[in-house]
This record gives C-alpha cells, sequence and structure tokens, in this order.
C-alpha cells in the first residue's frame, strides 16, 4: 500500500505525520486555554482522517481536479463513532468548518451548500469497505482505539453532523473549539517537522528587562509604570522613550502594532535583538500586513493571515487585528490567541473616520476579551483621545510630557514651498555639506519618479527608493541599507549612519519606528499627524549637544484637486498646511492645538453595522461560518494582497513558509484581481516579470495580461 498523504509538493507530507504534529499543537493550546486536552487530541486526529479517501489521494499526487466537488473534511466526519459521544459537539464543531464556512462559503463548498447541488454524500463515502481498513489502521497506529464499522454507520455519523451542523449555524457567536483547530492545523501546517520543537517556546511570557533602562534623554525612562490601573494611554514626542514605557506596562505576552509594513519589520529587528541576552530562544513573529484573498465563483473571500499561536511577542499592523472586527476567516484563531494578552497599539495616526472607528472597535473588542490595551503615539486628537478614555473607563493610566519636557524635543525649521522644484538648490547644497536627504512622497508612483529624477541628478551620490510595493526579501534588504547597521547593531557608513551625502525616497512608510535621523527633508503635506511623524527622522538622535539645535524640513504645498490629494482627503491636507508657520521653529509644545485645528472633529462613522462584534459584547455572525465579504479592502486604504513575479512561481511553490515570504509583494487587490493565483502558501497573484524592478519595486502600470512571457504560458 502506497503511504497515505497529507500534503502535496513540495512538502509530501504523510497523513500520520500531519494529524501527529497537529494533534500536539491542539493539545498543547488546549492546555493553555483551559479546554479539554483529550478532546482537543481526538479532534485533531479526526480532522483530517478523510484524506484517506481514495480521491483526495490521487488528487494529491497529482495536483488533478475533476468537476465535482470533493471535501476531505466531510470524510473526516464519517469516522465520528470513533470517539465518545459525549464529545461529539466539540469534534464536530473542530471538523466540519476547519477550511470552509459551513453554510453561505464564498466558493459554495460549505457542507451546507453541498446540500442544494450533487449526491455528495455518496461521493464522499465512496467505496467504504476498499478504503475505510486504511483509515482505521491509522487511527489506531495513532493511539485511538477503535472497532472498524460498516457503511450504514458512517452514514449515520454524517447524518447527526449535519444536524449538528445546521443547529450551530442558527446560533450567534463563535465556536472556540473552530478556533483551537484551525489555530493549531496553521501551526503544524507552516512548521511541517518542527512543530513539537516550536511547541516548547510557546506560550512563554518574554523577560523583558532590557526596558528598565533610564537616560537623561528620554524622559519617560524615568516615569513610574506600575500601577494598579489595567490600561495605559501615552501621548509624548517622537524620541521620549515611549516604546520602552509601553513594553514596561505589560504582563504577559504581548501583541505590538504599528501601522506600516516597513515599521514591524524594523521593529522586529530592534526587539529581537534587544531582547537576545535575556531570554534564550525567544519565540518573537513578525505578521505581514497582506490578507489571503481568493476570487471562487466570481465571489471574493478574505481571510486573516494567522501568526503561528502562542508565540511570546507578535508584532503586527493593525489590519490584522481589525480582521477580528469583521469576523474573517481565520478569526476564532486569532480571538482564542489574543484572550488575556498585553496589546500595544502603537503610533495610532491615521485620522480618517474609518480608521478611527476601527481602532475604537477594537478597544472595545479587546476589552472584552480580557486584553490590557496600551496606546501610545506622538499625535492624537481630543476627540479621539476621549472616545478612547470612554472605552476603557477608569482603568487607565494617562501620561504626557510636561510642556517643559516638551521643549526639549523642539529640533525642526519649516519651510513651505510650492513644489518640488523649489527644492533642488536645497538639496543640492546639503549634498555639497554630506548632509543626509530624506525625500517623502504619499504615493509610490511618485516617489519612484523621484527617485529616478534624482538618480540622475545625482549619479555619484548614494541614493535608495523605499516603499511597501518590493518582495519582502528585497525591501529587508533595503531597510537594512536604511539603517545602516550590521546584525550587532554596528555602524556600516550606509544612509542613516553615513557620514557622507546620500539620499533616501520614500513613501510614508518611514513615519512611524524606522530608527533613523537625517539632516534634512523634503515631504509632500500630509495630514498634520502624519507629518509630525515624518518630521521625527530628521535630527532625531538626540545628544546634549542637539538641544536646542534644529534642522530644515521643506513641506511642498498640497495639490487643489481631489484625485491627486489621494490617498488622503484634500481639505485635511490644506488645514495641514495652513495650520504650520513658514520659517518658524515647530513647537512641540503647540502640537495639540495645530491637531485639533485640523481634526475638530471627526467622523466616527457608524462602524456597528460592518463589524461583528457589537457594542452590547454580541456577535452577529453565526457558528461555523465566517463572513466572506472582503470588507478591509473596501474601507481601508492598504495593500491588502501579495503577489508574485512570474518567474518566481516555481520556486515560491517549492519554498518553505519564510522562502514563499521573501517573494511576496504587498499590493492592492484591485490592481491584480483580473490575475491567476498559485494555490499555494497565500495564494499570491501571479504578475508579470516586466512589472517588478529590484531597484523601483512594483510598478502596477505594467500587470496586465499581454505582458507575460509567452514562452512561460505555452509551457
Amino acid at each position: 500500500m502506497e503511504i497515505l498523504l497529507a500534503k502535496s509538493a513540495p512538502e509530501f507530507t504523510s497523513l500520520k505525520d500531519h494529524l501527529l504534529h497537529v494533534s500536539y499543537a491542539a493539545k498543547a493550546f488546549g492546555k493553555y486555554l483551559h479546554m479539554e486536552e483529550s478532546v482537543a487530541f481526538n479532534g485533531a486526529i479526526l480532522h483530517d482522517i478523510g484524506k484517506a479517501h481514495p480521491e483526495f489521494q490521487k488528487r494529491v499526487r497529482t495536483n488533478g481536479r475533476n468537476s465535482k466537488v470533493f471535501r476531505h473534511e466531510i470524510s473526516s466526519l464519517l469516522f465520528l463513532s470513533v470517539f465518545s459521544e459525549q464529545d461529539y459537539p466539540a469534534l464536530l464543531d473542530m471538523v466540519i468548518a476547519h477550511h470552509k464556512s459551513a453554510k453561505n462559503d464564498a466558493g459554495d463548498k460549505g457542507l451546507l451548500d453541498l446540500e442544494n447541488g450533487y449526491e455528495y454524500i455518496d461521493y464522499h463515502i465512496g467505496k467504504w469497505d476498499q478504503w475505510s481498513p486504511d483509515a482505521f489502521k491509522l487511527l489506531m497506529d495513532l493511539g485511538v482505539q477503535c472497532i472498524p464499522f460498516g457503511e450504514e454507520t458512517a452514514r449515520q455519523n454524517l447524518s447527526f453532523a449535519i444536524s449538528h451542523c445546521k443547529k450551530q449555524t442558527k446560533t450567534r457567536g463563535y465556536s472556540e473549539w473552530r478556533g483551537l483547530l484551525m489555530g493549531a492545523d496553521h501551526f503544524a501546517s507552516a512548521l511541517i517537522n518542527s512543530t513539537e520543537k516550536n511547541l516548547e517556546r510557546a506560550f512563554r511570557v518574554p523577560n523583558l528587562t532590557f526596558f528598565n533602562r533610564t537616560h537623561p534623554l528620554y524622559p519617560l525612562s524615568y516615569k513610574e509604570t506600575a500601577s494598579p490601573k489595567k490600561h495605559t494611554l501615552v501621548v509624548v514626542s517622537t524620541g521620549a522613550g515611549k516604546t520602552d514605557y509601553l513594553f514596561k506596562r505589560t504582563k504577559g505576552r504581548v501583541f505590538y502594532t504599528l501601522p506600516f509594513q516597513a515599521s514591524i519589520n524594523a521593529m522586529f529587528k530592534r526587539v529581537s535583538k534587544d531582547l537576545k541576552p535575556y531570554n534564550s530562544d525567544l519565540d518573537i513573529r513578525v505578521l505581514h500586513s497582506a490578507s489571503m484573498v481568493v476570487r471562487q465563483n466570481d465571489k471574493e473571500e478574505e481571510s486573516v493571515l494567522q501568526p503561528l499561536f502562542g508565540s511570546a511577542i507578535k508584532i503586527l499592523t493593525p489590519h490584522q487585528l481589525a480582521a477580528i472586527a469583521f469576523g474573517m476567516k481565520g478569526y476564532e484563531a486569532m480571538l482564542l490567541d489574543l484572550k488575556g494578552c498585553d496589546i500595544i497599539l502603537d503610533e495610532i495616526h491615521t485620522y480618517t473616520g474609518v480608521s478611527q472607528a476601527i481602532v475604537l472597535k477594537l478597544v472595545q473588542i479587546l476589552k472584552q476579551l480580557d486584553c490590557a490595551i496600551h496606546i501610545g503615539t506622538a499625535t492624537m486628537p481630543t476627540k479621539l483621545y476621549q472616545k478612547i478614555l470612554e472605552e476603557l473607563g477608569d482603568d487607565i493610566l494617562e501620561e504626557k510630557l510636561t510642556p517643559e519636557e516638551l521643549d526639549d524635543f523642539d529640533r525642526h525649521t519649516l519651510y513651505k514651498i510650492n513644489s518640488f522644484e523649489e527644492s533642488l538648490p536645497f538639496i543640492r547644497q546639503a549634498i555639497e555639506e554630506d548632509k543626509k536627504v530624506l525625500v517623502v512622497y504619499n504615493r509610490v508612483a511618485r516617489a519612484q519618479e523621484a527617485y529616478l529624477n534624482l538618480k540622475e541628478l545625482y549619479p555619484d551620490t548614494p541614493i535608495l527608493l523605499l516603499h511597501s510595493r518590493f518582495k519582502r526579501g528585497d525591501r529587508n534588504f533595503k531597510e537594512k541599507l536604511l539603517l545602516g547597521l550590521d546584525e550587532d547593531g554596528n555602524p556600516l557608513g550606509e544612509f542613516n549612519t553615513s557620514t557622507e551625502a546620500c539620499i533616501v525616497v520614500s513613501t510614508q512608510i518611514v513615519e512611524v519606528s524606522l530608527d533613523i535621523s537625517f539632516d534634512l527633508m523634503i515631504t509632500e503635506t500630509a495630514p498634520i499627524d502624519a507629518l509630525i511623524q515624518r518630521f521625527g527622522r530628521v535630527n532625531r538622535k538626540r545628544t546634549d549637544d542637539t538641544i536646542g539645535k534644529t534642522k530644515p524640513i521643506y513641506v511642498i504645498a498640497p495639490p487643489e484637486n481631489k484625485n491627486d490629494a489621494l490617498p488622503y482627503d484634500v481639505e485635511v491636507l490644506q488645514r495641514s498646511y495652513d495650520v504650520l508657520e513658514d520659517r518658524q521653529v515647530l513647537k512641540e509644545r503647540d502640537l495639540q492645538g495645530k491637531i485639533d485645528y485640523v481634526f475638530p472633529e471627526i467622523d466616527f462613522m457608524n462602524i456597528e453595522e460592518h463589524a461583528v462584534f457589537k457594542s452590547d459584547g454580541s456577535l452577529s455572525l453565526t457558528k461555523l461560518t465566517h463572513s466572506r465579504d472582503p470588507i478591509l479592502m473596501r474601507l481601508l486604504d492598504i495593500d491588502s494582497v501579495s503577489c508574485i513575479c512570474e518567474r518566481d512561481l516555481e520556486e515560491y511553490e517549492n519554498a518553505d513558509f519564510e522562502g514563499r515570504l521573501e517573494l511576496e509583494i504587498p499590493v492592492r487587490y484591485f490592481a491584480v484581481r483580473g490575475m491567476n493565483q498559485t494555490q499555494k502558501g497565500n495564494k499570491p497573484f501571479i504578475i508579470p516579470d516586466m512589472a517588478y524592478d529590484f531597484e523601483s519595486g512594483l510598478d502596477v502600470k505594467q500587470i496586465r495580461e499581454n505582458n507575460f512571457d509567452v514562452n512561460n504560458q505555452l509551457l
């Protein structure tokens, strides 16, 4: 007999190994969550035993398909009576919908969806007497004692499962057992043979002793963090020691959110390096911001890219957390992982009504999950501040700098200009004086154009382009160049640590977390909160000598029409520009007034109608289902999916979990929705090679069918 397989190439994981690995994870998660470990183990064994069916084995070996839908979880349900009847509800929750929504699935492949189609029961039972003996033998090999039974009992098991499914999908709420199994399945599938080793690192509370450091130039390092209050709200200048303060306020496992992909990459490297001496083999994960979006039968479904369950520290974007508010596929696993943890929401400063409403909804949900919520920012409108206080009540520690402390952070003299061309003489002078120049645009295409122009003007000056639409591996390389540090944190003399002239052209991804200090900035006008964050990348390095000294920032006047202002609101841009004083030092103690001038009111919009978690704690979704509406793509202006170059397809499909991430390029879904997808990994869309360049990154205008390599298509 051929070995039964669970995964096709490149893993070719045997079914026995996969079930064992998922069972190890399920038991560990069950123990952590105080759920019955034996039930978790049995559900993990049952969830994929249906892959022993000949139809699945044929497909996994040949990557073949036919017109009939085959769902291995339905064949798994045939073996329900192997286990104790009292455990049926939990086991069925784990198995029925661990891949698909039980009904109204985007591909119409949920258990209850199939009732309207072909005679699926006979198909999934198949020639029971021929294939079930192999499945029963495997169950016994895995330590599940059972007596083989006939087709009639198998049919009864499936009938019971369908009845349970109909009942659950009429009950509002979410199933913890479904979340546990999805988390365990993802964990084992991502790590394959190293599942047990990685479980040894799961659920550790990190030792954050490192952040107890103090320094006279970082006033927050002397502020008291010990307080019986559960939550935290800190509004301080960039460079005041906010990250240390927020970490010191945590007591458990930590989820740390930052708004941009580059920010989380930089924070991941920084935290990993800082904590290494105090934590042996600590599991710190970075969760990239793109979703997995699948288009089936003219329907779209967006799912949470789950971080590995149980990591000590996870660094991610709010986009990933927002997925739980809308009940997207995989949300139950993330809810379980979040429960009772410390959540740091850092630099919440994208003040559109949509994002503000989502942040407030997240605060509401996280509070319901018994999380400790720690919010830190350099910029926050008073209206939002008040709303957060309303949500968290009296159980919150507030911290701000005094006006006198703020004065030490006056670092910039602002100059208003009408166009980028007006800045060219100042750039030329800075280059001649061996200064480091940072140019920031609001859109990728404009940053790419400026990069090419500056390369032509200064062919002998090091110049770097950084934005969100690079392959993750390429972007990691460029971020390392930008920071100018080796693996041990020693200066390499490149860009940020250079003592000679250099230029970096970027988008708003440099606003947050990147610990860089340049000498001069030219920037397009952005909302005032975003501008303040950008300014923090100039004259950031604080010493006794730099306090009281300023460096120049040139702000380009905003466009007049709505389209040119995108992704921002043209009126917000104009108010932000108007509130800045030309040829004046930007006073930190005046920033709150400027922010409130630009954002006197915030349209928090009625997010209740979109969110599945309601203000009263109820859930609008029913159990064993999830929302198939890719709402985040419509509500948030973000790079929401991944794509890969045509030439990278074979490497991607044969790479491991980490290798695949290196090849992915974040992109807006609507730029690639007409392209094909690979069915491996995060199911990225496949784009023409000519749409990507190592120096410039992705050019979305080149994502067209006629740009594909004809030779590849013929193959």
